[in-house]
């Protein structure tokens, strides 16, 4: 029995619910080559089915006119020519790219075999303009009831954001790599834009500008596909808010992404991969480091092929941001090389600080040391004040070993270490050195064992220099050997000498090794006899080895002992020609064994065995370089005095007048010059003028001589930028010391000057330095605290008569204890500030007691000046502060008023304004100049040029960095002989009654 079946239509076949669905039912087939649904073979219906069905992109094409039927997701991929090309010839629809897709459309229809194309690029207008595409893509017969090839099936998948992806990151991994090996900004921009030129398909061409150092232009430093020069890519553009040119570089340096559309007559450029005309401009601000201002714009042409949606803006953020980076990293690299290029300037500037603290420290010293010896040579004295006597020697002996030491260091590094190489028998020396440790060694119950085997022949050395490295490296053995012994061996081996010393003590850990002869260096948390030390002494044990063209290594394990092996070759061909045998010009460093074995026996609890005290050598400055000092004046007299005086010290050189002193000076230049102030044809003050203006003489200290007496004149000299003025007539001791005290300050002067030129860039020499004063500095105060106290019991056990007879210098000495003191307590403070481990003890605080205190301390002080000082404070102000620190700022301010104040009046006032604590401190003094108020509060800076006010330059830095640390500040208003005015304000966190 048959069945009738229903005829099939559109609304029965296709039944989906997409967008094409529907379509597909509702279009006018009849009016199409396919004609009718009804008429279709049941092989089309059955694709066009199919196809509907599918959520991946699928076409088909059927009869010789190529009717095409095509999904939802294909008709994404033809834009905007959906849906009018339902029904349509393909070649209609794909009009652009038939050239590209006929030929695999015919051979799917002719030949029936299938193709398969990845990534076949497709010229486009989908969107309204000529889009570069990229399409994974197949094509295969399509079959008719009959088995026949009656149309083509495609599937296809857009690739394109792939591919460009991939492109564009090519680009960006060649400008890494490009720029990878740049080391100057110049041709970092070269490699860029080399870069760049590899691709065109993405930029078609590029300009890059760096900004000028002032910002007010830029410079085009690298172009590619455009010629440089022209109206769209000029050398300079003037940031000029007017200019219409600039607009967009102004736009783009306040961080916007600008586009300029419509160049292309100006461009006259073809880009992209169908050869279009190029026609904008997209302008990108190139990052500079951190907040700093862009370093310039990145100008690049977009593509005419692609769109600049996401992907693509996406893309040249990165690009710029490649672009930035390398001249980032370019700069960074000419920083580093001006940084390497100043470190020499560095060293030196560290060598001459060095200098200046081993100074302050030894003046002090010497005074110390005198006083004692005459108590030991003229005054009877009971066995236990001679004992204390001799702990206080030991203390002033090591203090003189560390400055010694750091003496020795400033030298190395200057390069002025007086060496004299001569032959010895160092097997003989070597034993007589270590014969001196001998019994500090056993008194410890180690084992001491020297084998120093004959040698054939004498070796060079200079004898000073490895009496230091034998001693340091015994003391540093016995230090860190507890049990066990020690073993000195020397031997020649081949061309070389050789001297190991081996301990079985502690050990080194690995790790440390490779910085143990570094500087200031110190093995943390080691075991030794004591915690006390620099870090200097196995540095210095290098440093001198090399002097003898050897070298210095270790061998060590932890828990079983340390070998140090010094090197150095036999013969004297690898020495300096001009130091064999050569004088010596400088008073020697080296102290005998006596300071080493002080120190030493304090490690043991043994008493140290009785022996005869050496008096220890009171320091001189006839180790200093002779200054060169320029005299000027015309009066011949007046020149041969002044040379007379002068040439025991320095060397000196004359001139008639100013403009032969300028001649001399521009030629070699002095060190110091002393000049006349009237003088024929040019005067002191023109010859002043004339040193300032050239580089080479700028900073040579000048002091000027005049008959012209009085404040006024003095004034007048030093405003003309003098440094200091000496009124004739003076006497040869002031003369020497105005000298010598302008030298000093000069020296101290440009190394300031160098250390502030320098703070930022080189930060690691800056920080050994302040490690280095605070390990110095704690140093330096345990034996001055046993200085101190065996002192007073050394007073206290002296009988009346002794007593009298020692009280002037027992007092001279305590006075330069007290000086001492003081000085290192200052650079403590130093040292926390500057490393940043400045701890406030913050508590409620009544500012006006701890200022109200602070005075009445300092008054009878600064009466003995000849200073009054009144306090206006109304009213109890409490805010959250460190007493101590706090009290330590008025310190300061009070004796740098009174010290600069003329003998006159001070004025202090605390008050509340405005929730503020205001503390101000007024004197009628010499006054500050506007250019000196802006640097009084950096580290070792004063406002006056001369040498008669004393100081280090430290309390007013210290104030500030005090006020900055509660989150106030400090200011000064002054100006020449009007005095000043100090204000310190602080945050007060209410004010409380008290």
């Amino acid at each position: 029995m048959s069945q009738d079946v229903p005829p099939q239509t559109p609304e029965t076949l296709f039944t989906g619910g997409s967008q094409m669905h529907a379509l597909v039912r509702t279009h006018d087939w009849a009016a199409s080559p396919v004609g009718p649904v009804a008429s279709w073979p049941t092989s089309l219906k059955m694709l066009v089915k199919t196809l509907l069905g599918s959520r991946y992109p699928m076409i088909l094409t059927w009869g010789p006119q190529l009717t095409q039927f095509y999904n939802d997701a294909y008709s994404l991929v033809i834009g905007d020519k959906h849906p009018a090309a339902l029904g349509t010839d393909i070649r209609g629809t794909l009009a652009e790219a038939w050239d590209s897709l006929e030929p695999l459309v015919r051979e799917a229809m002719t030949t029936g075999v299938a193709s398969w194309v990845p990534a076949l690029q497709l010229l486009l207008n989908r969107s309204g303009y000529r889009e570069e595409s990229y399409f994974d893509v197949s094509h295969a017969p399509a079959y008719d009831d009959m088995g026949a090839i009656g149309g083509m099936l495609a599937v296809c998948a857009e690739v394109t954001p792939r591919v460009l992806s991939e492109r564009r990151t090519r680009l960006l991994r060649d400008l890494s790599a490009q720029a990878a090996d740049t080391r100057s900004v110049a041709k970092t921009c070269g490699d860029l834009v080399t870069a760049l030129a590899d691709h065109p398909l993405d930029v078609p061409c590029a300009l890059l500008y760096l900004r000028a150092e002032d910002g007010r232009s830029l410079t085009l430093c690298g172009a590619v596909g455009i010629e440089r020069g022209g109206p769209l890519s000029p050398e300079t553009v003037q940031l000029d808010a007017g200019s219409r040119m600039a607009a967009p570089f102004l736009r783009s340096l306040g961080g916007e992404r600008v586009l300029r559309d419509g160049l292309e007559a100006l461009l006259a450029l073809k880009g992209g991969p169908f050869g279009d005309a190029v026609g904008t401009f997209l302008f990108q601000p190139l990052a500079g480091s951190g907040t700093s201002a862009p370093l310039g714009v990145l100008v690049t042409a977009l593509s005419p092929n692609r769109a600049f949606d996401e992907g693509h803006a996406s893309f040249s953020e990165l690009l710029s941001a490649q672009v930035a980076s390398s001249l980032r990293n370019a700069r960074a690299y000419e920083e580093e090389r001006r940084r390497a290029e100043a470190l020499a300037e560095l060293d030196r500037a560290k060598t001459a600080f060095f200098h200046n603290i081993s100074h302050e420290f030894r003046t002090p010293l010497t005074l110390m040391l005198g006083p004692l010896e005459d108590v030991l040579a003229q005054v009877p004295v009971t066995e236990a004040a001679r004992k204390d006597l001799e702990l206080v020697h030991r203390n002033a002996g090591r203090l003189l070993r560390l400055v010694n030491t750091l003496l020795d260091f400033s030298r190395l590094e200057a390069g002025r270490i007086d060496s004299s190489f001569e032959p010895t028998d160092l097997a003989a020396f070597t034993r007589d050195l270590t014969g001196h440790f001998r019994s500090a060694i056993e008194r410890t119950g180690l084992s001491f064992s020297v084998d120093c085997a004959e040698l054939p022949a004498p070796v060079w050395v200079d004898r000073q220099m490895w009496e230091k490295v034998v001693f340091n490296l015994l003391s540093n053995a016995l230090k860190f050997t507890f049990e066990g012994g020690i073993i000195v061996r020397q031997e020649a081996r081949g061309a070389s000498l050789l001297l190991c010393v081996t301990d079985t003590g502690t050990g080194i850990p690995s790790e440390e090794l490779p910085h143990l002869f570094e500087r200031f260096h110190r093995v943390r948390n080691a075991r030794s006899r004591t915690h006390e030390g620099t870090g200097i002494g196995l540095a210095l044990v290098h440093e001198l080895v090399e002097l003898h063209g050897g070298d210095v290594s270790v061998e060590s394990e932890e828990g079983r002992g340390t070998t140090f092996t010094v090197r150095i070759p036999q013969g004297h061909a690898h020495l300096p020609a001009d130091r064999i045998q050569a004088a010596r010009q400088q008073e020697s460093t080296a102290l005998g064994a006596r300071p080493y074995l002080q120190e030493a026996e304090r490690w043991s609890d043994a008493e140290p065995g009785g022996r005869a005290l050496n008096p220890v050598r009171a320091l001189t400055d006839e180790e200093a370089p002779r200054a060169k000092v320029l005299v000027v004046d015309d009066n011949a007299d007046m020149r041969e005095y002044v040379e007379r005086v002068l040439s025991p010290s320095f060397d000196v050189t004359l001139a008639t007048d100013g403009h032969a002193a300028l001649a001399a000076a521009r030629a070699s230049p002095p060190d110091l010059v002393l000049t006349d102030v009237m003088m024929p044809r040019l005067g002191g003050f023109g010859l002043l003028r004339g040193l300032r203006e050239r580089p080479s003489t700028r900073a040579v200290p000048v002091v000027m001589l005049s008959a012209r007496a009085g404040e006024e004149a003095a004034v007048e000299g030093l405003e003309a930028g003098a440094d200091d003025y000496l009124v004739k007539p003076f006497s040869a001791r002031e003369l020497v010391a105005r000298v010598r005290s302008m030298l000093e300050l000069s020296r101290s002067r440009r190394e300031a000057l160098r250390q502030e030129m320098l703070s930022q860039s080189l930060r690691e020499s800056v920080q050994a330095r302040d490690d280095f004063l605070a390990v110095a500095s704690h140093e330096l105060k345990t034996p001055l605290a046993a200085f101190r106290l065996h002192l007073e019991r050394l007073e206290r056990s002296l009988g009346d008569d002794a007593l009298g007879r020692a009280r002037s210098p027992l007092e001279s000495a305590g006075r330069q204890v007290q000086r001492l003191h003081a000085l290192m307590e200052t650079l403590l403070d130093v040292s926390q500030l500057t490393t940043g481990r400045l701890a406030l003890d913050l508590n409620d605080v009544d500012l006006t007691s701890v200022v109200g205190n602070a005075v009445a301390r300092l008054r009878e002080e600064v009466a003995r000046m000849g200073v009054t000082v009144t306090l206006d404070a109304d009213m109890p102000l409490v805010g959250r502060y460190d007493r101590l620190r706090i009290d330590q700022v008025v310190t300061h301010l009070l004796t740098n008023a009174a010290k600069y104040g003329q003998g006159r009046p001070i004025a202090v006032r605390v008050a509340a304004e405005d929730g503020t604590a205001r503390l101000t401190v007024r004197d009628e003094g010499i006054g500050i100049s506007e250019a000196d108020r802006a640097r009084i509060f950096e580290r070792f800076e004063r406002a006056v040029p001369g040498r008669n006010y004393g100081g280090l330059g430290l309390g007013l830095w210290i104030a500030r960095q005090v006020v900055e640390a509660h989150g106030g500040r400090i200011t000064v208003d002054s100006a020449p002989g009007l005095g000043s005015t100090f204000v310190v304000e602080l945050p007060l966190e209410g004010l409380k009654a008290a």
